[in-house]
């Protein structure tokens, strides 16, 4: 397996449960373990009733239309189906494999229908796994970054380590899976797809999904799905972490006030209303602003509707005030705060009671709706239309062919959870064979 996130540990766990020997290697150090399902919150599943983990139903076909209707139809239907149908099983396996589950009797997570949370988020999700894959006698390495692929005569593969000596750190394999993220992650991969405006960009995940395994099974042939200048961006908090910065970096309070750029003139973005898809609707928009910077503008009101955020509000008692403490010109600000209260978005409140803030905000990058494609078994896809018998991908790296655009709420961990135990199955009963 190339990639220890959540697809890679599926694959791993499920491979190794047919009786084949495993070995997971990830170039990330142990600390940063588990790529971005560190920062999950929850996964999509289908469920015909009530279970302890998730109240009321949620049919396949309900999870298989809302997948259309963000996807605009463009999504593999097969490998659709067989995600949908694998989220019913994917919660009691992985408790099978150590991962506890929240119940919502206790009162702690939101109320969802769709969705199931594990007990102490993603990392504790990932530790779990981590903890069944060393009892089931899988090699891990981390801080092994994989250089290249070989295939050889027999069918099998030579795993080449970054900086190795010919010959050196090598790894003869049977089969091989690649769980190694989507790109975005290297800032010249970026720059070369987005411009100049990369440099203003954020990635709320995981610094080490680079996109270099994806480039590299490119070019040994496998066929590219998606585009590589559409992604899933949303608005953070511009004095987060460039890398990393996870769920909590999110901006959730737009609904509650409004939005200028960096001169203080407001903007707005279109379709933006106050169901959860506004997220997806502000990343692009900022992103086009000028040094990809914008800013949220609240009163009172705004604050005290607002969830709590990573950062503190930069507070004053006047409009004047908080654009001096943006470096803003006054005047702009306050013709931006007139306008939005003569013609407030539907569902928005006046700007109108002191104390007022404002949050700096950043596009963030979730994913990019660019990988390489796949079979209905997770075989790699030759470009010229072959399926490769012993080279696999799962996760991220592959999920432009169910999803090309658009999203769900929980849906990334689902699709790499699902697809990663599907491509373990289906490379150890290659081998086997």
């Amino acid at each position: 397996m190339v990639g220890g996130g959540i697809a890679g540990l599926c694959a791993a766990l499920a491979a190794r449960r047919t009786g084949v020997s495993v070995r997971l290697l990830d170039n990330a150090p142990v600390a940063m373990r588990g790529g971005n399902a560190r920062h999950a919150r929850n996964f999509r599943v289908v469920h015909g009733e009530p279970t302890p983990y998730v109240p009321d139903s949620y049919h396949a076909s309900e999870f298989l239309a809302e997948l259309g209707s963000v996807t605009g139809g463009t999504a593999d239907q097969t490998l659709a189906e067989r995600m949908v149908s694998g989220s019913e099983t994917l919660v009691p396996w992985l408790i099978e494999n150590g991962v506890a589950m929240q119940p919502p009797s206790l009162g702690v997570v939101p109320y969802s229908r769709r969705t199931v949370f594990p007990l102490g988020g993603g990392k504790a999700m990932i530790n779990a796994l981590y903890r069944q894959a060393a009892a089931l006698d899988i090699a891990i390495s981390s801080n092994s970054e994989v250089r290249a692929l070989r295939d050889v005569a027999d069918g099998g593969w030579i795993v080449e380590m970054a900086g190795s000596a010919p010959g050196e750190s090598v790894i003869e394999a049977r089969a091989v899976i690649v769980c190694a993220g989507g790109p975005g992650a290297d800032a010249a991969w970026l720059r070369a797809h987005y411009g100049k405006s990369a440099d203003g960009l954020m990635l709320r995940g995981t610094p080490y999904a680079d996109g270099r395994m994806l480039d590299h099974l490119i070019g040994l042939g496998g066929c590219a799905v998606g585009e590589p200048t559409v992604c899933h961006m949303v608005a953070v908090d511009a004095r987060g972490p460039r890398f990393d910065g996870g769920i909590v970096t999110r901006i959730t309070a737009i609904p509650c006030g409004m939005v200028v750029d960096r001169f203080g003139a407001r903007i707005d973005a279109i379709g933006a209303g106050q169901e959860p898809t506004h997220y997806a609707r502000w990343g692009p928009r900022i992103a086009a602003c000028d040094d990809q910077m914008a800013y949220l503008i609240l009163d009172a009101d705004g604050l005290q509707r607002a969830a709590p955020q990573a950062f503190a509000p930069i507070e004053a008692e006047t409009i004047a005030a908080l654009a001096a403490a943006l470096d803003f010109e006054p005047a702009k600000l306050a013709a931006a705060v007139a306008s939005f209260n003569a013609t407030q978005p539907t569902g928005a409140r006046p700007l109108i009671r002191a104390p007022f803030a404002a949050y700096p905000m950043r596009a963030g990058i979730t994913f990019v709706h660019h990988g390489v494609a796949v079979d209905e078994r997770l075989r790699v896809r030759w470009a010229d239309g072959r399926a490769n018998a012993t080279l696999y991908a799962a996760g991220m790296i592959m999920a432009a062919n169910v999803l090309r655009r658009g999203y769900l709420a929980g849906l990334g961990i689902t699709l790499s959870a699902v697809f990663g135990r599907l491509a373990g199955e289906e490379a150890a009963h290659h081998v086997a064979r």
